[in-house]
């Protein structure tokens, strides 16, 4: 089963061993990342630092001026990596070591993107505005993100993609010092806190039946009860159509849906028209289509039309692998089955041989390890030994 680590650019520049030491994993593919989210990352094994804080969402190459001119959207360049293309440079070196090597893109998730230009975030039900979640919705945001995704997956020397966060983004999001769980919301008060109200979803919910200004007060009346009584548990659509009701419910899936399912055709049609043939394409992905984040909710079969295939989150017990791998048995395509192996952040790396071999029994054709840079040298060392034995 090929497998693949994720890796930053930051975790091979300056350092000249680094390449031999992922190869050494026993990996054959790394997802280095060419446009990510802000983020502080350690970095245990670099000769130079341990600590690499992204202070906003960049690029991680020299964008293309004549593409961004005159836009006002446009992506930020990093400044924490040193040289002009931390991205050609890291790629070089791990292709000189033997590895195949494919872009990491992060799209619709960016803080720095809604802070300057607010009118492109996610405006809840209340008013709210989420500057991580651009709304995809919006003409100006999906121009943008298509044309990034393009950019920053086919770049020299790279065999393929994975774009995380092609579809809608939420309330649920790891921000600088989260503070949100003293109300325990479930799966559907969480969808309804991602539900977006600004101009071009209200109409967009009034094309599908539900008037927004009532679809808005209805939201917040069906939450009123988490935020008076602690919490909201219910799941599922079923839980969704509870507590919004049938008729809301489905207007609001069926507006996000083909909002999703179009950004997610645009983004694929732009890199493989910016890419040479044979190039693969993977979506991280969730198998629910409400679902928001970076595994965005997708619709197997479509996805699957579109795509090359899916990178899915399989950490956790058999029932989570199940439950994500289970609507894409028998379809085709590539399944790709990411495990966490940093210890320290919930993954588990010791139980990596048996976890995949399960993975594969589900369908699951390929292996994704997050993430090579961030790992401990004895997490490391177990993942070498599951892979050897995984063959």
């Amino acid at each position: 089963m090929k497998a693949g680590a994720f890796l930053y650019p930051w975790d091979v520049v300056g350092d000249p061993d680094a390449a031999a030491r992922i190869a050494d994993l026993g990996v054959r593919q790394v997802t280095l990342a060419s446009a990510y989210h802000s983020t502080r990352a350690l970095t245990p094994r670099h000769p130079a630092h341990r600590i690499v804080t992204a202070g906003h969402a960049a690029v991680l190459y020299p964008p293309d001026p004549d593409r961004w001119a005159g836009r006002s959207l446009a992506p930020y360049r990093q400044s924490w990596t040193p040289g002009g293309d931390p991205y050609g440079e890291a790629a070089d070196a791990l292709a000189a070591a033997g590895l195949e090597v494919h872009s990491w893109v992060v799209l619709a998730h960016s803080s720095r993107l809604g802070a300057e230009h607010p009118d492109t975030s996610v405006v809840n039900a209340y008013g709210d505005r989420y500057p991580w979640a651009p709304c995809i919705a919006r003409p100006d945001v999906r121009a943008y993100l298509v044309d990034l995704a393009a950019e920053a997956a086919a770049r020299p020397g790279t065999h393929g993609t994975e774009l995380e966060s092609c579809g809608w983004y939420g309330f649920a999001h790891l921000h600088a010092h989260d503070k949100v769980a003293g109300v325990g919301l479930g799966d559907a008060a969480q969808y309804l806190m991602s539900l977006c109200f600004c101009a071009v979803c209200r109409e967009g919910y009034g094309d599908a039946g539900a008037d927004p200004e009532a679809l808005s007060a209805a939201v917040r009346r069906s939450l009123e009860p988490a935020w008076s009584g602690g919490g909201s548990p219910e799941s599922g659509r079923a839980g969704i159509a509870k507590l919004l009701g049938p008729t809301y419910a489905d207007a609001t899936l069926r507006w996000r849906g083909r909002v999703a399912r179009t950004v997610q055709e645009a983004a694929v049609a732009a890199v493989r028209a910016a890419a040479p043939p044979g190039f693969q394409v993977l979506l991280h992905a969730d198998p629910v289509p409400y679902r928001t984040g970076a595994n965005v909710g997708v619709e197997p079969d479509h996805v699957l039309a579109v795509a090359d295939g899916v990178v899915l989150p399989c950490t956790g017990s058999d029932a989570v692998r199940e439950a994500v791998l289970g609507p894409f048995a028998g379809r085709g395509g590539v399944r790709a089955a990411n495990f966490g192996v940093v210890t320290g952040m919930g993954g588990s790396p010791r139980t990596l041989e048996r976890d995949a071999a399960h993975a594969a029994s589900l369908g699951a054709d390929q292996l994704r390890l997050y993430h090579a840079g961030l790992a401990s040298g004895p997490d490391l060392e177990a993942v070498a030994a599951a892979l050897s034995r995984l063959g």
